[in-house]
């Protein structure tokens, strides 16, 4: 699980680097050229066209990366919009991506057709990837209008792509889309100086026209750290008038936990560029991810310009990876893996401090009845209320994992030899009361081992093997019937598997 959770925060990073370079080319078509670049670098794909959008209407396929062949094929090639987008009409919407079957393969478009890959015929029918398929991206800039259209060929797999593949496709283009949508505004300036006198009027006119949130901030002096103009995307990503940013120095909206971060990068120096990302508080009090690329503008007096992305989405979507990949699904319990950090803290501190802990190493008895009787849906309504439970009995610096299965653990510090006893007894009590699911009352019990966790622990291992033997010699002496109440005091070593104190749990009588 961590590999596919590296795997997949390390593409989205992969993504994101990439997309930092599409915004630096000092043309429309160099950008171009880096986008169909960026496709086959970080996506996964052998080959990638961009269709740019003139503005009189007729689409050229201006950049390709990928196959000589395919860019012998298709470069220069000119479609008129109303056929081409006709084309994308007939095609099925994969979220914002279009896809077009070979079934539905359009003769009258010229196109690229591939050899069949190799070892395409251990791909199943239905996964596989045809040389006729077609999937494109629409490049839109920030205001939604259409400024060009992507399309991919060779998945390296030789499969249609998947979901993951699919969304960091869409990523790639919603920074494409604007990246073009720069290029443009830069093209328009270029135009525009050369008919302007004053450059001042063609900078205000990319500044303030720019889709995304741009200011400039002051470097020297009184005006150290203050913004001095702002556009109006910056105004609505940050949720405040212009008049008040421009009275505010940049340290002002940045959350307090990243202000160290922030003052950092205002003490790098100047003639440099710099990407940073940070946390701002908007007007209205909410806290948004940024992505901020400032460039440092030496002169007398010298200053920043610094562009300004919402990142608040992406950040989200990484920190969900990060929970899922950390969580059980059906329960919400921390798993195998995240329960391994707690279990080895407290290890290192019974070794070094001798602060005494205790693993609770708990199994349900006659779970596998409820899903034999009731089925897997009735089990599920079980391990949900089970973990429950035991999470209302623990303590907030507690842990509570579930292992798998009917299997969960409890880390818990700083006990007793009592504070166990009672513990133990709460948990049969509160395990054992009644789940009710669809008209049914299922019941079942919970045999407990416990691990003390002090200095004659070397392992995690060490610890969940000796929890999950005394475990085992509960359950043995509960279908004994030879159940005691007695948890073996520290210095008792008798009978204890692994040299560990062990909790035998009371008659079931007593639970009741």
């Amino acid at each position: 699980m961590d590999r596919d959770r590296d795997m997949a925060m390390a593409a989205i990073r992969s993504v994101y680097t990439i997309t930092g370079r599409i915004n630096t080319g000092s043309t429309v078509v160099e950008t171009l050229h880096r986008i169909a670049e960026a496709v086959v670098e970080g996506v996964g794909f052998g080959a990638a066209v961009v269709n740019y959008l003139h503005p009189g209407g007729v689409y050229e396929a201006v950049a390709i990366a990928g196959p000589e062949e395919a860019r012998a094929e298709l470069l220069g090639v000119r479609y008129p919009a109303a056929e081409f987008d006709a084309h994308l009409a007939a095609a099925d919407e994969w979220g914002q991506l279009r896809f077009l079957p070979h079934e539905r393969h359009n003769d009258g478009i010229q196109s690229w057709v591939p050899a069949p890959a190799d070892g395409a015929e251990d791909v199943p029918e239905e996964e596989r990837w045809h040389p006729l398929d077609a999937l494109f991206a629409p490049l839109c800039a920030p205001d939604g209008s259409l400024v060009g259209v992507l399309s991919v060929d060779l998945p390296a797999d030789g499969k249609r792509p998947g979901a993951f593949q699919r969304e960091l496709l869409e990523m790639l283009a919603a920074q494409a889309g604007i990246a073009i949508n720069n290029a443009n505004l830069v093209e328009a300036l270029r135009q525009e100086r050369r008919h302007l006198e004053a450059s001042e009027a063609a900078f205000r006119l990319a500044f303030n026209g720019a889709g995304t949130g741009m200011c400039m901030i002051g470097l020297e002096g009184a005006d150290l750290t203050r913004i001095v103009r702002v556009n109006p995307a910056l105004c609505e990503l940050l949720g405040r008038d212009e008049d008040v940013l421009v009275s505010m120095r940049f340290g002002d909206f940045i959350h307090p936990d990243d202000l160290d971060h922030s003052r950092e990068v205002f003490a790098a120096g100047t003639g440099s560029i710099r990407d940073y990302e940070v946390r701002c508080v908007r007007g209205d009090g909410e806290t948004i991810w940024i992505s901020a690329t400032m460039s440092v503008v030496a002169g007398s007096p010298a200053f920043a310009i610094t562009q300004v992305q919402d990142i608040t989405d992406r950040k989200a979507t990484e920190a969900d990876l990060v929970r899922r990949a950390s969580r059980d699904p059906l329960t919400g319990l921390a798993n195998r893996d995240a329960f391994a950090e707690p279990l080895a803290t407290a290890i290192r501190r019974a070794r070094a401090d001798g602060v005494v802990s205790a693993l609770l190493f708990c199994d349900l008895d006659d779970f596998k009845v409820v899903n034999d009787t009731l089925g897997h849906d009735a089990g599920d309504a079980v391990l949900v209320a089970v973990a429950h439970r035991l999470v209302s009995l623990v303590r907030p610096t507690d842990t509570v994992a579930r292992l798998g299965g009917d299997e969960f653990v409890v880390l818990t510090g700083n006990v007793t030899v009592a504070d166990l006893g009672a513990l133990v007894d709460r948990l049969e009590r509160s395990v054992c009361a009644p789940v009710m699911h669809q008209g049914h009352i299922m019941r079942v019990q919970v045999s407990v081992g416990v691990a003390v966790i002090d200095d004659t622990i070397e392992d995690a291992g060490a610890a969940l093997r000796a929890a999950d033997r005394a475990m085992y010699l509960v359950k043995g002496a509960r279908h004994a019937g030879g159940m005691t109440r007695r948890v073996t005091a520290p210095g008792e070593r008798s009978g204890a598997p692994g040299g560990m104190p062990v909790l035998r749990l009371a008659r079931p009588e007593a639970a009741q």
